[in-house]
């Protein structure tokens, strides 16, 4: 098949990439019109519904499994699927798409500083340099172009609470590597969704009781159509190929083209500005990104 290629699987950490950009600017655009909670609860349960009828097999086979490790899912599930995503649409009331995803990568950042916590795994020089370099570039974007402004001022409350959403999904990378679930990929995205959809429904009653109901409309259909299949099912499938193809290094890489898409789209979409603080602040980022997982990437 084309994506068990090398030149398939980069095209498809491409489209994933492209994707999870556009569930940034769905996010955005669908701000004010649909609840944050209720978009991430239809979105995770249509996920759910098309997916289980094909992992249901597997999820059978597996059981014994699952029961044994029921309580690492539930906590990763809620993680990932309740915790992240929600925040992130929450988020995206008061922060532009550009600097959801230019936050969004600091995530190797979080799991660096989760790793030394919960694994005692201590970075190198080399991967420390990268880090606080990359810490420097989230610091420049979160101050607008002037970092002493988050220390004297605070950080844009959309800019918060994405922090918040990437210190939650830098755990959960973690915790995944500390608490390896011997599950097929997609049979995993499914225990984790039947986990993660009950989390999320009270909350979600709960945002309904305050009088933030789901639409029904062509907006909410198509942003729930778009992020359960192409924001969840198509680039979760794409991330994991890639990773199968390439290796994690290579493949985290091509977490980098979100800004880029995100940029391209939100100024040319949604009227977005792109200032100058965007590209200094990225580009320390991403030079830090770079250095952190210069040390022993493989092609």
């Amino acid at each position: 098949m084309f994506f068990s290629t090398r030149h398939g699987a980069i095209c498809g950490l491409v489209i994933g990439a492209l994707a999870w950009a556009g569930n940034a600017l769905v996010a955005r655009a669908s701000a004010g019109l649909l609840p944050p909670v209720g978009l991430s609860f239809w979105r995770w349960l249509t996920a759910l519904a098309l997916i289980l009828p094909f992992t249901l097999p597997s999820l059978i086979r597996h059981r014994h499994v699952l029961a044994a490790h029921w309580p690492r899912i539930a906590l990763l599930a809620a993680l990932s699927i309740a915790s992240y995503n929600t925040l992130m649409y929450q988020a995206a009331q008061s922060t532009t798409a550009i600097n959801i995803t230019l936050v969004n990568t600091g995530l190797p950042v979080a799991a660096f500083i989760w790793s030394i916590l919960l694994l005692r795994q201590w970075p190198t020089r080399l991967t420390l340099a990268g880090t606080l370099l990359s810490f420097c570039g989230l610091l420049f974007i979160l101050g607008r172009g002037e970092p002493t402004q988050v220390l004297a001022q605070g950080m844009n409350k959309g800019d918060l609470i994405m922090v918040l959403a990437v210190l939650a999904w830098g755990l959960y990378s973690v915790l995944l590597q500390r608490w390896p679930v011997p599950l097929p990929g997609f049979t995993l995205l499914a225990a984790m969704l039947l986990f993660g959809v009950p989390i999320l429904l009270p909350v979600y009653l709960w945002e309904v009781s305050q009088g933030a109901s789901m639409p029904l409309s062509t907006v909410s259909v198509g942003a729930v159509l778009y992020t359960a299949i192409m924001a969840s099912l198509v680039a979760y499938s794409a991330w994991n190929n890639g990773v199968r193809v390439l290796g994690p290094a290579t493949a985290s890489l091509f977490s980098y083209l979100m800004p880029v898409f995100t940029s391209l789209f939100g100024v040319l979409l949604l009227g977005e500005q792109l200032h100058g603080y965007h590209l200094l602040g990225g580009s320390l980022t991403f030079a830090g990104l770079l250095l952190a997982t210069s040390q022993g990437r493989k092609a």
